[in-house]
């Protein structure tokens, strides 16, 4: 019989960084470790305005990476790119292994990987398909992940930076996502036009009445210049939905156990 994921453990660094801790394994999300800063790209400036509430050795030895791409600095930045090479293998998309090498493993949409687990059996490590913005204005590639054990269906979705889409919608319909990870904060730079980038509090919204089983944890909404949607707007979209005992907010440099219908409100 396959072993189910009943919890995992979310440590939260700041930004899209946090630790999972999942079926004894440690999974880090989109390492983001500089300080605050300003960094110049060829089509959009980031301005990073806080630094992480942890850093590398404080977070300990990770056995995975979870990058939902390699080409921004609000997922990769200088300080997480160095310590990729200290970490387990670094899974994203294709296109970010052929750049980052090394034990990076590349993902499409669908495929999978597996991790062994401390706990017995397997992690199972799906790609899933994003959007890194709208129909026409994607600024990925970019990926998302669904963790499973062996063969059980009972899934942890951790979106990277997505908007609300086909694509997701269709994963929702392949698993059964009981902990969902989301990227919000309606990510905006110029080089999209204004258009929301990553999730809104309204896709959130819409995600979580195609998914009701799930809880939700909230990353990406803060500490930088090009979020335009914080925690107290995505509180106010989940509770004018009457959706709000389906969040579970991470706390900044701590750690929380969320578990599989755990559907209390704790911050």
């Amino acid at each position: 019989m396959a072993t189910s994921i009943d919890h995992i453990g979310v440590t939260y660094i700041g930004g899209p960084t946090a630790r999972l801790d999942v079926a004894g394994l440690r999974l880090l999300t989109d390492p983001t470790f500089d300080a605050a800063g300003v960094y110049e790209g060829a089509s959009s400036t980031l301005t990073k305005l806080a630094a992480p509430a942890l850093d590398v050795a404080a977070v300990g030895p990770v056995d995975a990476v979870l990058l939902s791409h390699d080409h921004h600095f609000d997922n990769l930045d200088r300080a997480g790119r160095a310590m990729l090479a200290g970490a387990g293998p670094v899974i994203t998309t294709p296109l970010g292994a052929s750049r980052l090498g090394g034990r990076t493993i590349g993902l499409e949409p669908w495929a999978r990987t597996a991790l062994a687990s401390p706990a017995g059996g397997t992690l199972r490590i799906t790609g899933t398909p994003a959007r890194h913005g709208p129909a026409g204005g994607d600024r990925g590639p970019v990926t998302g992940f669904v963790l499973t054990r062996d063969d059980d269906t009972t899934a942890v979705y951790v979106s990277g930076d997505t908007v609300w889409y086909e694509g997701v919608a269709e994963v929702l319909r392949r698993f059964d996502v009981a902990i969902a990870v989301l990227n919000m904060g309606a990510a905006r730079v110029a080089a999209s036009g204004g258009a929301a980038i990553t999730m809104t509090a309204e896709d959130g919204v819409a995600f979580a009445r195609a998914c009701p089983r799930a809880t939700i944890v909230p990353l990406h909404y803060e500490d930088w210049a090009h979020f335009t949607e914080h925690r107290d707007a995505i509180q106010h979209a989940f509770d004018a939905a009457s959706l709000a005992q389906r969040l579970r907010w991470p706390v900044r440099g701590g750690t929380i156990t969320v578990g599989v219908n755990d559907q209390t409100v704790r911050a």
